[in-house]
């Protein structure tokens, strides 16, 4: 069972990290450790990239560097306030944001600032984040000079040690998805083989999985509640234990299946893609695409 930590936070008396078994996403995804990492038995073996541990350096920064790990991992415990459902960052960003496939951390600092289209603005990482707050996490925004976001956005520009900065790379990575047609019986079958064992056979989360719909899950405003970004990430990631093992239409199957479970709502999605330029898996309706479809 691979270890985290909860981070408390600078203003207590005591800064306490106390070790607690994490285990998230996926087939048995786990939440992995802050320090050091070990691979659970049966994980598949697999190089971790970016930067070895023996490079984040002495003195505050390095300090900085680990906290923002920390909280990475642990995120619901350390910051509850600003977490409203079961999820960590690293739910989705697996082995500590380095696993080398869909959610990677690896590089991310280094290509932002970036203009998104759901935004329709350039964004910072710190907005990137806060946005991974507000949605994934269903909870609430850090403050962009707060310490907490300071030591995050210190271990993502760790993690894009010598990774050139440059802009996101061309091309729609989820284009080859366009073609799949979704059998949600088919992905029942693949949830229930596969997934239930470590998310429940309601979806509702176990010891060793968290929750992929309802109250405790991502609410409709998270990219994950896009089937194309779901399907990409459990083909690539899932199940933990066995990654790539799925076919690309299991792996469509099983995310329209997910996907079409009810979950809490954001309240903000209406503003989103104010271009009108939304991709078609889109789940719910915007201002800007009913303008587009108004007489």
């Amino acid at each position: 069972m691979g270890f985290g930590h909860v981070v408390r936070r600078r203003g207590s008396p005591v800064v306490r990290i106390v070790s607690v078994g994490l285990w998230l996403l996926g087939g048995c995804a786990r939440e992995r450790a802050a320090s050091p990492p070990r691979d659970p038995p049966g994980a598949p073996s697999v190089t971790r990239p970016g930067p070895t541990d023996s490079l984040i350096p002495a003195g505050p920064l390095g300090a900085a560097i680990r906290r923002g790990r920390a909280l990475l991992v642990a995120t619901r415990d350390s910051l509850p306030g600003h977490v409203g459902n079961g999820l960590r960052c690293v739910s989705c960003h697996l082995e500590e944001g380095r696993r080398q496939a869909t959610g990677s951390w690896v590089g991310v600092y280094a290509r932002y600032p970036q203009y998104r289209p759901r935004s329709a603005t350039v964004e910072t990482i710190e907005y990137r984040i806060n946005d991974c707050f507000r949605r994934s996490m269903n909870g609430k925004p850090l403050a962009v000079d707060g310490v907490e976001m300071r030591d995050m956005v210190a271990y993502l520009w760790f993690l894009s040690r010598d990774v050139p900065i440059a802009p996101p790379q061309g091309g729609n990575r989820l284009q080859k998805w366009a073609a799949f047609r979704a059998d949600t019986a088919a992905g029942t079958a693949v949830y229930t083989a596969t997934c239930a064992k470590c998310h429940g056979p309601d979806g509702q989360g176990t010891a060793v999985g968290p929750p992929l719909w309802g109250r405790q899950s991502y609410n409709v405003g998270a990219g994950m509640t896009r089937v194309r970004t779901a399907a990409a990430f459990i083909r690539e990631n899932m199940p933990f234990d066995q990654p790539g093992t799925l076919t690309d239409q299991q792996a469509f199957d099983v995310a329209a299946y997910v996907n079409g479970h009810p979950r809490p709502d954001f309240p903000d999605k209406i503003h989103d893609w104010p271009n009108g330029d939304a991709p078609p898996d889109v789940a719910y309706p915007t201002q800007a695409a009913r303008r587009k479809t108004s007489p």
